[in-house]
């Protein structure tokens, strides 16, 4: 049998390699474009709609637990031994949270605990109006879409969450601008409580910072540590801070950074590694009332760049004389 056979016209070759090598271009300037976007983005804008990905995440969060399957599973140990579970709760939250950032601002950079980053549409339930309070903000501020970096916890205080003890779970959601937390949500579902932070503008509670006052130096200080390793910290407390020092154990970064802003803790300390998506949200509120939260060292943590998710120098948080706990912090290891 005669094969046809096929003459290749070399002038179609041509055109064909070049509408090839075209759509390798569009291509390529459209992944570009999102990643140095330049579109503002109003920030006042961004803080309403992060407020409902926090308080959406939170109804997803409260309904998982209260139908009794949590679907757990684990990650497997954190560095301190303890187990890092998972649970549906995380999962659903996560979905929830960042679709409904991605619905706001498709070309967000938004980095979660937890890693899926498919955008799909999903069931956010009804969305809750915030409208009215962040407009009491005075003015706003644009922002180019690339100097922005959102973090986001779908669920902050899993185990806590396992283990029924409801009052440290949160969902968070912190906008970082060049690096520096700028804007800090902070819901707790099971009570319906969320606080938020505009660094430079206030927060959604203008009671914060007067609640807060300077530590009284004829009482002990009260320092708030991690449940997971609260031995260890202890020690490291009372040997800076006096033996008479009050330490207390709690789970949830958010909630040991909500206790610091509302004045219940002197200063919240974590010594060891810690995720940037755990802290980045109090540590924009603590900004917003005119606070810190450092490095143990004392140096600036950055949320710029969103490939480097470890902050590895522990941590310390406070509202009042935070130079001097660093200093006596750093004096234990000098």
């Amino acid at each position: 049998m005669n094969l046809p056979f096929i003459r290749i016209n070399p002038l179609g070759m041509v055109v064909l390699c070049g509408c090839f090598l075209f759509l390798i271009y569009i291509y390529a300037s459209n992944w570009n474009d999102k990643s140095n976007d330049t579109t503002l983005i109003s920030l006042k804008h961004l803080l309403a709609v992060s407020v409902d990905a926090a308080e959406l995440g939170g109804l997803k969060v409260r309904e998982v637990r209260q139908s009794s399957d949590l679907k757990q599973s684990s990650k497997g140990k954190t560095k301190e031994g303890a187990n890092d579970p998972l649970t549906y709760g995380d999962i659903l939250s996560h979905k929830t949270m960042l679709y409904s950032l991605k619905k706001a601002f498709p070309n967000l950079k938004v980095i979660s605990e937890e890693h899926d980053d498919k955008i799909e549409p999903h069931d956010i339930g009804p969305p809750v109006s915030v409208w009215g309070a962040v407009d009491k903000f005075p003015g706003d501020v644009l922002v180019p879409t690339k100097d922005i970096v959102v973090w986001i916890d779908p669920l902050d205080a899993t185990q806590e969450y396992t283990e029924n003890l409801l009052q440290y779970v949160t969902t968070m959601v912190c906008v970082a601008v060049r690096g520096k937390p700028v804007i800090g949500v902070i819901h707790q579902p099971f009570q319906n409580v969320t606080v938020w932070g505009w660094d430079g503008r206030g927060t959604s509670n203008p009671k914060l910072a007067s609640a807060a006052q300077a530590h009284d130096p004829s009482k002990p200080f009260k320092i708030i540590v991690s449940r997971s390793h609260s031995g260890k910290v202890k020690e490291v407390a009372k040997a800076a801070f006096g033996p008479e020092t009050e330490v207390i154990s709690a789970g949830g970064a958010g909630f040991k950074s909500l206790q610091v802003a509302e004045g219940k803790a002197d200063a919240y300390i974590h010594v060891t590694l810690i995720k940037k998506w755990d802290i980045c949200a109090g540590n924009a509120l603590l900004n917003a009332l005119g606070g810190k939260m450092t490095a143990l060292d004392g140096t600036t943590i950055s949320y710029g760049d969103p490939t480097n998710v470890k902050n590895e120098k522990g941590l310390v948080a406070s509202l009042h004389n935070h130079d001097d706990f660093v200093h006596k912090l750093s004096s234990l290891s000098s």
